[in-house]
């Protein structure tokens, strides 16, 4: 009997059968682009198909230039464009399963000049201001949503997904806040809501009964002048007459100012939407957003509040996540921890889209794990992430490995980050990897140091010995008992005072502040402004309820310019948010002079201030782990370093765990 029966259960429509609920969400990759990237798609979709993914969807490809996201974007537009999408729909069919492709207009959101809506207003997070569609070229859009299903179904996808949600184009129409126009394509609910119907109207005829039309449906716009729900409840019940096969949920814009994918957002967290769309329509709705385990989405799914889950990005860190959980063996799962880093930051860094707990994602083409031809004894010093993924991609190859760890626990420097809120999942990491450490017959020594002579008897030695807080030799007063490192206050955040001074406002600087300055007990929806009653357009509540810890927070920084703008690209606005509620002051452009009795003396803007604390905590770098390399190379015993241990400059786990992958995959 599964543990998953709602989860693992089929799921007809017309004449295609999903063996399960589980949607692999779209992503873009960035290979959409590529001149080899169909081939590498391929291979990174049939992974998913393999692992028993129900129904895939692709990244959203234009059905016109306009419609791109950037200059030389991935449309649909022709027979040849429909050709060469054909080794992506074969390789997903050969593993038995379905796939669909994602029909995106960018609107007003695309990163080019030649941007179009239905009315000229900017985009608040887009250097580029549109141009107001005419009535002529809104009737040449719908079309080009129409061929653009037609050479989809031409080049063997399942279905298509239209875009509706999320601020791109078709939402820009349905939406006050962007649609000002007083035409047939404006004006009143029936105005703005016509060229999203129009667009499924057409299609449908188009392309017969049996072809999917999912259509994307923003449910929780988070921004002003959003749908009320009575008209996203009008507006689903129109998109079923109009011939679609699901409904997917739209959570939020990216412009709004509320957290709905990263990992302080708390798992299902927006699942209670699409319940409450159930039972107004027949057809089956699917739920999205932080739903990154089976548990989870079981729940939902035995909840009544879905007839599908969406899964996009745990299916990048976790290719085989479905087929694991029907085989029972969900603890071997690796867990989404939703941070954005080799995701979405690489995609809107024009970079090619990854997963930091798997960096084969994407790259299954050219990183891979092959069996050695030569097995033969390894040792990996130091079980941090580096470690962790080295060990572990080593015995995935048929080596012998030993891994040694000076501490008494598996993770290093996971621990620390897992501490912080809204970092938790980062455990999960650990869990994994420990998992996977006694499935390959790893031996795990912790509590040691191994020695020289004894790392002489393997035939390869890695260093994951990663990093330690850079002392203060050069400010006076940095051995005071008040100063701490940045390692001391995550792990006894009790022991910090009320007043504190944060000397480092990198990564480490910006998670300390938020640690300190956490409140125990603050609920999400009301911290972020979400009204779960969406009384209002939108759905925000009129204001946010922002707890603090009571703790006074200085958080300073050597370099001038404004604190956090080195963060994640998709993140870094909300932990710079949560500094600003939390009433932290923030200076940059400080030159520490001393830390004294009662807090620190600096130079700021050509003054001297002393900023009062309790507890100065130092977060101003990291140095190489570096005495046991010395010891190796005195002792003419080759070595590979990795991780925090190669490059002490940030402390970073996706470089970490790709670094170490890549080596453990070569050796």
């Amino acid at each position: 009997m599964t543990h998953y029966p709602h989860l693992l259960q089929p799921l007809t429509l017309g004449a295609v059968t999903l063996r399960n609920r589980v949607l692999m969400g779209s992503m873009h990759t960035g290979l959409e682009e590529r001149p080899d990237g169909m081939e590498r798609l391929a291979a990174f979709y049939a992974a998913r198909a393999r692992g028993g993914a129900g129904l895939i969807v692709t990244g959203g490809i234009a059905p016109n230039p306009e419609g791109r996201t950037m200059p030389g974007g991935a449309t649909m537009m022709s027979t040849a464009d429909a050709a060469h999408h054909r080794p992506i729909t074969d390789a997903v069919h050969r593993e038995g399963g379905h796939i669909a492709l994602q029909l995106l207009h960018t609107g007003r959101y695309a990163f080019h000049p030649k941007q179009v809506a239905p009315s000229p207003l900017q985009a608040p997070i887009n250097p580029f201001r549109p141009r107001a569609l005419t009535d002529a070229e809104v009737e040449q859009t719908i079309e080009d949503y129409v061929r653009a299903a037609q050479f989809a179904a031409a080049a063997g996808y399942d279905g298509v997904e239209i875009m509706g949600s999320e601020g791109y184009l078709i939402h820009q129409f349905i939406a006050p806040r962007t649609n000002h126009r007083q035409d047939r394509w404006g004006g009143d609910e029936a105005g703005r809501t016509r060229f999203a119907l129009e667009i499924v109207r057409r299609t449908r005829a188009a392309v017969g009964p049996d072809f999917l039309l999912i259509f994307r449906l923003s449910m929780l716009d988070l921004v002003s002048e959003g749908s009320r729900w009575e008209e996203i409840v009008r507006l689903a019940r129109a998109l079923e007459r109009a011939g679609v096969s699901m409904i997917n949920t739209g959570i939020g814009w990216h412009e709004a100012r509320v957290p709905t994918i990263a990992a302080s957002v708390p798992r299902g967290a927006f699942s209670w939407v699409t319940g409450r769309l159930r039972g107004e329509v027949s057809v089956p709705l699917i739920a999205v957003n932080r739903i990154n385990t089976p548990e989870i989405a079981e729940g939902i799914l035995a909840r009544g509040e879905a007839d599908m889950v969406s899964m996009a990005r745990p299916l990048l860190a976790d290719p085989d996540l479905v087929r694991k959980a029907e085989e029972g063996r969900a603890d071997e799962i690796n867990t989404c921890i939703a941070c954005n880093q080799a995701c979405l930051d690489h995609v809107f860094e024009l970079k090619i889209a990854s997963c930091l707990v798997n960096p084969r994602a994407c790259h299954e083409t050219e990183l891979v794990i092959r069996p050695a031809q030569a097995p033969a004894p390894f040792a990996v010093v130091g079980a941090g992430p580096a470690g962790l993924a080295a060990a572990t991609t080593l015995a995935q190859r048929g080596h012998a490995v030993t891994l040694f760890e000076a501490s008494e626990r598996l993770g290093g420097l996971l621990n620390l980050a897992g501490s912080i809120p809204g970092k938790t999942e980062f455990f999960e990491t650990i869990r994994y990897f420990r998992r996977q450490l006694e499935l390959l017959g790893v031996e795990v020594r912790l509590g040691v140091r191994p020695t020289v002579e004894e790392l002489g008897r393997y035939a390869g030695v890695i260093l994951a010995t990663g990093v330690r807080p850079r002392p203060a030799s050069d400010l006076p007063g940095a051995d005071r008992a008040e100063v701490i490192s940045y390692e001391e206050a995550i792990a006894h955040p009790d022991r910090v005072g009320r007043r504190v001074a944060v000397l480092g406002a990198g990564g480490v600087g910006v998670d300390v502040t938020l640690l300190l300055t956490h409140a125990e007990g603050e609920e999400f929806n009301a911290r972020w402004g979400v009204d779960r009653a969406i009384s209002g357009a939108g759905g925000l509540l009129p204001e946010r309820e922002v707890r603090g810890s009571g703790r006074a927070v200085t958080l300073m920084q050597r370099k001038p310019g404004a604190i956090g703008k080195g963060l994640g690209k998709t993140t870094g606005w909300i932990h710079r948010q949560e500094l600003k509620d939390r009433g932290v002051e923030q200076l940059s452009g400080v030159r520490y002079l001393e830390v004294c009795e009662g807090g620190v003396r600096i130079e700021h803007q050509g003054q001297e201030r002393l900023v009062a604390a309790d507890t100065v905590v130092l977060c101003t770098g990291q140095v190489a782990e570096s005495s046991l390399a010395a010891e190796l190379e005195a002792a003419g015993i080759p070595f590979h370093r990795v991780g925090g241990a190669a490059d002490p400059k940030a402390l970073d786990a996706k470089r970490a765990i790709r670094q170490a992958t890549e080596l453990g995959a070569s050796l």
